[in-house]
Protein backbone atom coordinates (compact mmCIF):
# COMPACT_ATOMS: atom_id res chain seq x y z
CA UNK A 1 0.00 0.00 0.00
CA UNK A 2 1.24 3.44 -0.91
CA UNK A 3 2.35 5.73 1.97
CA UNK A 4 -0.11 8.44 0.94
CA UNK A 5 -2.99 5.95 1.03
CA UNK A 6 -2.00 4.94 4.56
CA UNK A 7 -1.82 8.60 5.57
CA UNK A 8 -5.26 9.24 4.07
CA UNK A 9 -6.71 6.26 5.97
CA UNK A 10 -5.19 7.52 9.23
CA UNK A 11 -6.48 11.07 8.73
CA UNK A 12 -9.95 9.79 7.73
CA UNK A 13 -9.98 7.70 10.93
CA UNK A 14 -9.10 10.75 13.02
CA UNK A 15 -11.85 12.75 11.27
CA UNK A 16 -14.31 9.95 11.98
CA UNK A 17 -13.41 9.87 15.69
CA UNK A 18 -13.40 13.64 16.18
CA UNK A 19 -16.48 14.25 14.05
CA UNK A 20 -18.34 11.47 15.81
CA UNK A 21 -17.37 12.94 19.17
CA UNK A 22 -18.53 16.43 18.19
CA UNK A 23 -21.79 15.00 16.85
CA UNK A 24 -22.45 13.14 20.11
CA UNK A 25 -21.62 16.20 22.23
CA UNK A 26 -23.94 18.39 20.13
CA UNK A 27 -26.73 15.82 20.41
CA UNK A 28 -26.34 15.60 24.19
CA UNK A 29 -26.36 19.39 24.43
CA UNK A 30 -29.57 19.41 22.38
CA UNK A 31 -31.13 16.85 24.73
CA UNK A 32 -30.25 18.97 27.79
CA UNK A 33 -31.18 22.38 26.40
CA UNK A 34 -33.92 21.36 23.95
CA UNK A 35 -32.58 24.05 21.63
CA UNK A 36 -33.32 23.00 18.06
CA UNK A 37 -30.26 24.86 16.75
CA UNK A 38 -28.04 22.46 18.72
CA UNK A 39 -29.81 19.52 17.12
CA UNK A 40 -29.28 20.99 13.66
CA UNK A 41 -25.63 21.69 14.54
CA UNK A 42 -25.21 18.02 15.41
CA UNK A 43 -26.77 17.02 12.10
CA UNK A 44 -24.30 19.27 10.25
CA UNK A 45 -21.29 17.70 11.95
CA UNK A 46 -22.83 14.28 11.40
CA UNK A 47 -23.12 14.92 7.65
CA UNK A 48 -19.46 16.00 7.48
CA UNK A 49 -18.38 12.93 9.44
CA UNK A 50 -20.52 10.66 7.28
CA UNK A 51 -18.86 12.15 4.20
CA UNK A 52 -15.43 11.20 5.50
CA UNK A 53 -16.66 7.68 6.18
CA UNK A 54 -18.42 7.23 2.84
CA UNK A 55 -15.60 8.66 0.74
CA UNK A 56 -12.97 6.64 2.60
CA UNK A 57 -14.98 3.42 2.32
CA UNK A 58 -15.71 4.07 -1.35
CA UNK A 59 -12.00 4.43 -2.07
CA UNK A 60 -10.80 1.53 0.10
CA UNK A 61 -13.48 -1.10 -0.45
CA UNK A 62 -15.21 -0.29 -3.74
CA UNK A 63 -12.27 0.75 -5.93
CA UNK A 64 -13.62 4.28 -6.42
CA UNK A 65 -10.86 6.56 -7.68
CA UNK A 66 -9.21 8.97 -5.29
CA UNK A 67 -10.56 11.90 -7.30
CA UNK A 68 -14.12 10.61 -7.03
CA UNK A 69 -13.63 10.03 -3.31
CA UNK A 70 -12.47 13.62 -2.87
CA UNK A 71 -15.51 14.81 -4.82
CA UNK A 72 -17.89 12.73 -2.66
CA UNK A 73 -16.22 14.06 0.50
CA UNK A 74 -16.46 17.63 -0.81
CA UNK A 75 -20.20 17.25 -1.46
CA UNK A 76 -20.80 16.03 2.09
CA UNK A 77 -18.58 18.78 3.46
CA UNK A 78 -20.47 21.49 1.55
CA UNK A 79 -23.86 20.19 2.72
CA UNK A 80 -22.63 19.79 6.30
CA UNK A 81 -21.23 23.31 6.40
CA UNK A 82 -24.49 24.68 4.98
CA UNK A 83 -26.39 22.89 7.76
CA UNK A 84 -23.97 24.23 10.39
CA UNK A 85 -24.36 27.73 8.97
CA UNK A 86 -28.13 27.38 9.16
CA UNK A 87 -27.91 26.19 12.78
CA UNK A 88 -25.92 29.29 13.66
CA UNK A 89 -28.40 31.48 11.79
CA UNK A 90 -31.22 29.93 13.87
CA UNK A 91 -29.69 31.53 16.96
CA UNK A 92 -30.52 35.03 15.74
Amino acid sequence: MNDILIAIAVVKSVILLLGGGITIIAFRAYQRARDSSLGVLGVGFGVITLGALVSGAANQFFAVSLETGVFINSLFLAVGLAVIMYSLYMQR
